[in-house]
């Protein structure tokens, strides 16, 4: 999932789960900067202070998915979360272990991993955490099928659009076919391109044995926005086993329509024109101006409006030492990346062990 669906329609889910416009912004927000964080380190301050970080994510073009360790600590808690084959835990799927590494939408360990969000709801760092967690949660719909690993589950030939949406040319089958499959290493679904992101998408390929696998994203995409819209309703309710009703049939048909006919092979142009149509007014929850600053000014049409780094550290700029505000200890910036240390702990040291899984 990209930009359009990992921010707009995660803060769509979240003002129809309930939650007002600013805390919907935090959680959005967060649920799209695990994709933009890509930088981990400590940072220092002029007066001796430290803070250290870690990466939630890297680029597909990066030294660091060559080492295993790294992909362990980035693609598996954050974006490929395994799926033990949907089985619960101390069930163990037959095969071989990388297998039990596929992700599975809305497995056992997915629904743990929510569980455990809105079991702390209450930490400083609550709703960024619930941000993060919502962003692995709707990747388990997006990248079902794929590992965060280097490995063979990971091989994908064939590889073509069924819905004809007319957006890719006829060729683009064969040159992923010819180029792609050696070209990209068998990580996540680098070899099925940006295929699993789009959501207007139908699409097929064939695995390492043969088994032809058809595809629906928007079928997918609209799920996932419905269980996430449940779950931050039971994120408000405190209660992890709350029964809720999710998204209403007119604003589900509003999400649909947008991922249908919003075709655009780029996340970036698919999320202005999400904006768009919140500030239209187009959901039940009225007209609301909305934007991601990310580490640029670019995506939001109001100069005045800083990013989280920039207001936590005063510039957006990778320095050596940073001036220290007070206000650091409680910006979003530090909260979010609080949030990602935390999950990413409780993920591999904690959810994953109990379903057998030695991940890092």
């Amino acid at each position: 999932m990209q930009i359009d669906f990992h921010h707009a329609t995660t803060y769509v889910a979240a003002r129809l789960a309930g939650f007002d416009a600013n805390r919907a912004d935090t959680i959005a927000y967060a649920a799209q900067y695990v994709d933009d964080a890509t930088s981990d380190g400590t940072v220092r301050f002029s007066n001796k202070f430290m803070y250290q970080r870690i990466s939630p994510a890297h680029k597909m073009i990066d030294i660091r998915n060559t080492r295993d360790i790294d992909n362990h600590q980035v693609w598996i808690p954050f974006h490929f979360l395994p799926g033990n084959d949907g089985l619960d835990a101390g069930r163990n799927p037959p095969g071989k272990m990388a297998n039990r590494m596929i992700c599975k939408p809305d497995s056992p360990i997915a629904r743990d991993m929510v569980r455990q969000a809105i079991i702390e709801r209450d930490k400083p760092y609550g709703l960024h955490r619930l941000g993060v967690t919502m962003h692995v949660y709707a990747d388990t719909w997006a990248h079902q099928g794929f590992a965060g690993i280097l490995d063979s589950v990971n091989d994908v030939d064939k590889v073509k659009e069924t819905g004809g949406s007319g957006v890719f040319k006829a060729g683009l089958g064969q040159y992923l076919r010819d180029f792609l499959d050696n070209a990209i290493p068998p990580l996540g679904h680098g070899r099925a391109t940006i295929f699993p992101d789009m959501p207007f998408l139908q699409w097929q390929y064939k695995t390492k044995s043969k088994k032809l696998v058809n595809r629906d994203n928007t079928e997918d995409f609209c799920t996932a926005a419905n269980e996430m819209c449940k779950a931050m309703q039971r994120f408000l309710l405190g209660d992890p086993f709350a029964k809720v009703g999710g998204i209403n049939d007119n604003d589900m048909a509003t999400i649909r329509q947008l991922f249908e006919n919003t075709k655009e092979k780029d996340g970036k142009p698919r999320h202005e024109k999400w904006l768009n149509a919140i500030g239209e007014g187009v959901f039940s929850f009225g007209s609301e101006e909305v934007c991601y600053m990310g580490k640029s000014r670019k995506s939001c049409g109001d100069t005045k409006k800083k990013s989280w780094k920039e207001q936590a550290l005063g510039t957006t700029a990778d320095l050596y030492k940073y001036k220290y505000k007070a206000s650091f200890l409680k910006s979003n910036w530090k909260m979010f990346h609080d949030a990602t240390q935390a999950h990413r702990f409780y993920v591999v040291n904690e959810l994953l062990p109990a379903y057998g899984i030695c991940a890092a």
